[in-house]
Order: structure tokens, then sequence, then C-alpha cells
């Protein structure tokens, strides 16, 4: 489609950056200088474009990495599961407080090389860095099916955190250098909530598993890191053969559809083309205060999202539920979480507002907390876990936009990407250290420890929505560059 570049162009951008910035009413069009219908088809399956196009960004972005995630999701937290299905006597993890040391021990590599593996991402390219990734973290989850001790069990869980270490951080960093501000939350609640969904589902999945015991001499916990390993290394296949690469680099859209793509971008905030990453441009990256902000505020997101993950089947268990209950009824609060997950991502990115929303978010997580901490029914405490699933997965792509939407250049994105995501799993070490067995059932400590984290949330949110209110606001009367973008209005 060509170009309609005139005069009016500039003045529907400015107009654009200052509904950022708070100034205007939203609903202006966007994309004016190309044909909205060649702009839709390209983005987006629900415009009418054949569901199975492969030259729709979001049907060979989405499906494919939110798989990929669902299944990272579940490899790193089905050692709840296995552990109510048999683990726990095999490997005797009701000693002391090895299993969370095993589920903890993960973490360590899994936030030391984030970094440097979006760094590794840019030089050897998403289709090989990811598909390493995959398959590594895959063969992993194979060998915790054969471990004879739990000296063993971590020595596994070290490996699975090394290659899943590189995996997330490159995912939200490739989705978001597709699509412009205001866009991008719903894209990744889009593979998120496929995460979210399908990973609630692996309980009955790991149910239906369990009746394979005594097959070939293994377990049904054994079987359950088996099959989903072999799972995850098939994947891996797919992921050489589809997954998408970065704008300028993708190889399926035409010329014309990655120019008006690339486009776009600049015009919404000047990075459609990657600066180089050097050591100095990380260490100024660093010195963000507003990057440890979100990260942060990150960890808060997933600290209680993890805690679900790794203690939901024990809680439902510790109500007295049966094996095959708590692993089935682990399933809904995670339906319930990606509905909330993408209703929120659709409202964030039809307002442009973030704050504000994660601000609601928090507060639904911690109605759900104190419900399930000091509810005396066993269906009331149930449906706190309910909302701090809700809650809690959320905020994870909310984050992660909000980051997105006001930083510039690939190399402030891959570096923020990586130290937010390297926070989640501080978050991961933090659930599975204050949800200690000692304070088996109700883990009230736990509880309130995570209580904590969205409190400070709320306050890094207060904080981050007065700065930013006030920078945009000397932008726009011309007295501060924001980012060192002219042009360039934070969302709040």
């Amino acid at each position: 489609m060509s170009e309609k570049a005139s005069s009016s162009d500039l003045k529907i951008e400015d107009v654009e950056k200052r509904e950022y910035a708070g100034a205007v009413p939203t609903g202006v069009a966007p994309d004016a200088h190309y044909d909205p219908k060649f702009v839709s088809r390209t983005l987006c399956v629900a415009s009418g474009s054949s569901f199975l196009g492969q030259r729709t960004v979001d049907w060979r972005i989405l499906p494919l990495l939110g798989l990929l995630y669902s299944v990272a999701l579940i490899d790193r937290t089905n050692l709840g599961m296995a552990r109510v299905a048999g683990m726990q006597e095999d490997l005797r993890l009701d000693i002391g407080e090895r299993y969370s040391i095993a589920s903890m021990i993960y973490f360590p590599p899994y936030i030391i090389l984030q970094l440097p593996g979006n760094i590794i991402l840019r030089w050897i390219g998403a289709r090989s860095w990811l598909t390493i990734c995959v398959v590594g973290w895959g063969v992993a989850q194979i060998g915790m099916g054969f471990v004879p001790n739990w000296g063993l069990l971590c020595l596994t869980r070290v490996l699975l955190g090394i290659f899943e270490a590189g995996f997330f951080p490159a995912l939200a960093f490739i989705i978001t250098t597709w699509y412009k501000r205001h866009e991008v939350q719903k894209r990744l609640a889009g593979f998120y909530l496929i995460s979210i969904f399908l990973g609630g589902f692996s309980s009955i999945l790991a149910y239906g598993i369990t009746f394979l015991k005594g097959k070939g001499g293994l377990n049904g916990w054994q079987w359950i890191f088996v099959l989903e390993g072999v799972l995850t290394v098939a994947l891996g296949l797919l992921t050489w053969m589809f997954v998408p690469d970065f704008p300028d680099k993708n190889r399926f859209l035409n010329p014309e559809q990655t120019k008006m793509i690339l486009d776009r971008i600049e015009a919404d905030r000047n990075d459609s083309v990657p600066d180089p990453v050097t050591m100095k441009k990380v260490l100024k990256h660093l010195s963000d205060p507003f990057l440890w902000s979100f990260a942060l505020m990150f960890l808060a997101s997933t600290m209680p999202a993890y805690a679900i993950g790794f203690f939901i089947t024990i809680l439902l268990s510790s109500m007295g539920f049966s094996l095959m209950e708590s692993l089935l009824l682990s399933a809904p609060p995670y339906v319930a979480a990606a509905a909330c997950c993408f209703f929120f991502a659709w409202l964030a990115d039809k307002t442009r507002k973030r704050a504000l929303w994660l601000a609601v978010q928090n507060l639904i997580t911690i109605t759900g907390l104190m419900i399930t901490g000091y509810g005396k029914l066993n269906g009331v405490r149930y449906f706190g876990l309910f909302l701090v699933n809700m809650g809690a997965s959320a905020s994870v792509p909310g984050v992660l936009a909000y980051n997105a939407n006001n930083i510039v250049s690939h190399s402030k994105r891959s570096v923020s990407t990586a130290v937010i995501i390297a926070f989640g799993g501080i978050g991961g070490i933090f659930a599975t250290l204050v949800y200690r067995q000692e304070d088996f059932p109700l883990y009230i400590p736990g509880i309130w420890a995570t209580m904590a984290c969205q409190l400070t949330m709320l306050i890094l949110l207060g904080i981050n929505t007065f700065v930013f209110s006030r920078r945009n606001k000397l932008a726009l009367e011309g007295k501060a560059v924001n980012e060192d973008s002219p042009g360039f209005y934070y969302t709040i």
C-alpha cells in the first residue's frame, strides 16, 4: 500500500503522542498513512484474514510462543504434582526443607543467565537460541524422571534453570518489537493466557499420567517428568521450523508488509532499527531507577503466581481432598486467571492506562490471600485461590507491557526485559522459601509475605505515576525530552 505522506500525518502523530500523556481524548485513527485494512490484515487474525494465513503476525507469533511458554511453566512447576503422586515417599522430600530447596534451586541459574541470554539472542538469532533452550530443558525434564535420590533431583533442577533462563525474556523481547505501545499488552496477554490455560490443565494431564504407575518399572511421578519432557523436545523441532524472529529479520512477511511494521514502530517510539548492545549502554540502562521499579513490580506479581504453581495441589490436599480431587481442582483457578488476564489487557490497551489496572489487580490478589489464609470453610478458601491466581496472573503481562511502553531502543529493551524477568525468578525463590513446611497447612507467614509484596507494588505504582505525569507535563511544555527521544511521552 502506498503511503499518503502529508502534513496531516504529523498532526495525527502529535495527537497520538499527546494521548499517552493524557493531554487529549483517545480515538484518533492510527496508521493514517497506511490503508487500515492492510494494517489489520497483516497484524490480526480477527481482521477477517484466513485463520491459517501465514502472513498474519498475530497468528504466526502468539500461538506457538504461548504453547512453548505453557510447556515451560508446566515443566518448572510440576514438582508439586509429582510430590503428591509419589515422589515425596520415593525421594523422602518430607525431610526438613528438601521440597522447598528442590523448588528453589532452579532459580539462581535462571536469574543469573537472563541478561547474557538476551545478548546471545541478537547474536545467533531467535530460531537457533530458542531451539537450544527448548530442547535443553526438555532433556533435563526427562532426566528428572530417572533420579534415584534428592541430590540428583536438585542437579536436574539446576539444568532446567540454565536452559529456561534465556527463554521467557527472549519471548517478551521479541513480541514487544512487533507492535505499537497501545497494542502490546493484549499480545503479551495473548501468549501468556494460552500458557495459563494450558498450564492449568497440566494437573489433569498429570493425574492421567499417574495411571501409568508401574509401567516400565517407573512410578507415576516419574512418568509425569518423562512424558512431559518428551513433549518439550518434540516442540523444540517446531521451534526450529516456525519460530518468528525480529521484524527486521523476519522471513514470513513480504517486503511491503515488513516496511509497514517497521514504519509503525518508528512513528510510535523511534526504535524500529536495532542498536548494538555495548557495555557502556548496558551500564547506562542499569542506572535507570525505573528499570528496578519495574523489576520489583514483576517480583511482586510472580511471587503469588509461583506460590500457586508450587503449592496449589498441596493446599488442596491439606483441605482433605484426595489425590484425584487435588489434581482436578487445580485446573479451574487457571481458567479464571486466563479470562481475567485477557480482560485487563484489553482494558489497559483500550484506555492506554497501565498503573491503574495493575493496582486493581494487586487489590484482587490481596483479597484472595486474606480469604485463603483466614477462611473457615474449604469452599471459601478455594475461592480465595481463584482471586489470587486471577490478580497475580493478569499482572505479569501488565508489568511487562508497562515497562515496554516506557522505554526506547532495542538495547534498553533487551537489558530491561532480562533484568525484570530475572526478578521474576527472585519472586520464585521468595515463594519457595516463605511457604515453609513448618507452616503447613495454612502457610500464614507466606501469605503475609506475599501481601507485603503487593503493598510494595502499590507504592511503586504511585511513585511512577507521579513522576511520569510530571515528566510528560514538562515535555508537553517543551521544557524536557523523555528518554532522549523528542516527542516521546510515558504511558501512565
